[in-house]
């Protein structure tokens, strides 16, 4: 089976070449592009998940042989949540070869988090079926690169670490209240602020109101932490 020329940049960018094109071709192969001769990549999507989840459990508890399972659980969540797994598809550009259906490309899905993070499971169980778990083990381990070095700092979530901040302070937890919302309806843009009972206040700006209000939080935080 001869490889598009779209998917053989692709690969490129993934760092595996395919000897079964048909792996790639199906773990890009959304839902909505589907029928009865071109299988969707949910079941893929299954497969890659717990390829991920074995791959990063098994890193983690190598690279600190003394850290707890508390302390492994949140590192973990924090590599393998939806969030970070869109941030990687979009680094390698997965959204430009994705197949999908004429509304579900009109209605943005090359942009959209849950989309992209789904596909970007079926990718890492396509290389695995293709190659084997040693394979797609490295090919996690470059793609997620940097963030497994700065997991620590990842896997505090901001709104409760920022509510904590205000609860030893004796103060009310933080607020947040939508300020602003922009862009087209299958992309909005949503601008959340959130301010402390002390009166602290920060803006952030993200494609879902949860990552804006996580954003928000994160750089209030760092201001409170920096002495600002």
């Amino acid at each position: 089976m001869k490889i598009a020329a779209e998917l053989k940049a692709f690969e490129a960018r993934l760092g595996h070449s395919f000897k079964n094109p048909e792996h790639l071709t199906r773990a890009v192969t959304h839902s909505s592009f589907s029928s009865a001769t071109r299988p969707d990549n949910q079941r893929l999507e299954f497969l890659g998940d717990r390829v991920l989840g074995l791959s990063m459990a098994e890193a983690l508890f190598e690279a600190d042989t003394d850290a707890s399972e508390g302390q492994l659980a949140p590192r973990f969540n924090a590599l393998v949540r939806k969030e970070t797994c869109a941030d990687i598809a979009r680094d390698i550009d997965l959204g430009a070869v994705l197949k999908l259906g004429r509304s579900e490309m009109l209605s943005g899905g090359r942009r959209k988090e849950a989309l992209l993070a789904d596909a970007m499971e079926a990718v890492i169980a396509a290389v695995y079926k293709d190659a084997g778990f040693d394979v797609a083990k490295d090919v996690v381990l470059r793609l997620w690169g940097k963030r497994i070095k700065t997991v620590d700092a990842d896997s505090r979530d901001p709104k409760t670490a920022l509510q904590e901040w205000a609860q030893a302070r004796k103060q009310q937890p933080p607020k947040y209240k939508e300020v602003k919302r922009s862009g087209p309806d299958h992309a909005p843009v949503f601008t959340i602020e959130v301010q402390l009972q002390s009166g602290q206040t920060m803006r952030a700006e993200a494609t879902s109101k949860r990552n804006a209000e996580q954003a928000a939080a994160k750089a209030l935080l760092d201001q409170l932490e920096s002495g600002q």
